[in-house]
């Protein structure tokens, strides 16, 4: 607790968290619930989503890289880390056909912020980042959770869950986190 009390004492800007973990395993509840404790505020990265909307021939890396379009999560951290609003355009997922929402979304630099969503700790994040959460939970609790907000897995969601294997496996493994959070429910 004294290392965030420092971090945060020293910060003038925004000190950003990321909530990072597979699809399925309730980052978007747990990064609400972290906000409320903390006051904080929450951007999802989903928003950044710029992977298409077609199934992709490409190899689970290039999916994994093309998945967020982390410049833009960067350009929105740096902003929040210097003291400033952040603006940005998110995927419209009502509409899925690849275009941004017309409207832009806000965030002010509160004293806290949650980046939450796969890939939200990567290494291209890195320096920005004051502290990283992976949320695991068991694998039949996970796919039980994806069934019930997705419904049927088919390949075009299958495709991004091999690109996650990838990221989890070779990229953001659990030693890069700050810290390991497992929920068994």
């Amino acid at each position: 607790m004294r290392e965030v009390e420092k971090i945060v004492s020293s910060r003038h800007g925004s000190t950003l968290i990321a909530v990072d973990g597979r699809s399925g395993v309730g980052k978007s509840t747990f990064a609400l619930e972290l906000a409320q404790l903390l006051t904080a505020s929450v951007i999802q990265g989903d928003d950044f989503y710029s992977g298409g909307v077609l199934i992709r021939r490409d190899t689970p890396g290039e999916r994994m890289n093309a998945c967020i379009d982390w410049q833009e999560q960067r350009r929105v951290l740096e902003a929040l880390r210097e003291g400033k609003r952040a603006a940005w355009r998110s995927f419209d997922s009502d509409r899925f056909d690849g275009s941004l929402e017309v409207g832009q979304k806000f965030c002010e630099p509160t004293r806290f912020v949650v980046l939450e969503g796969v890939y939200s700790a990567r290494p291209e994040l890195s320096d920005l980042l004051d502290f990283r959460i992976l949320l695991t939970v068991p694998h039949e609790l996970r796919l039980k959770q994806l069934f019930a907000r997705e419904g049927a897995i088919g390949p075009w969601e299958r495709q991004w869950h091999e690109a996650e294997n990838e990221y989890f496996d070779k990229i953001a493994t659990s030693n890069c986190f700050d810290l390991v959070l497992h929920r068994a429910e």
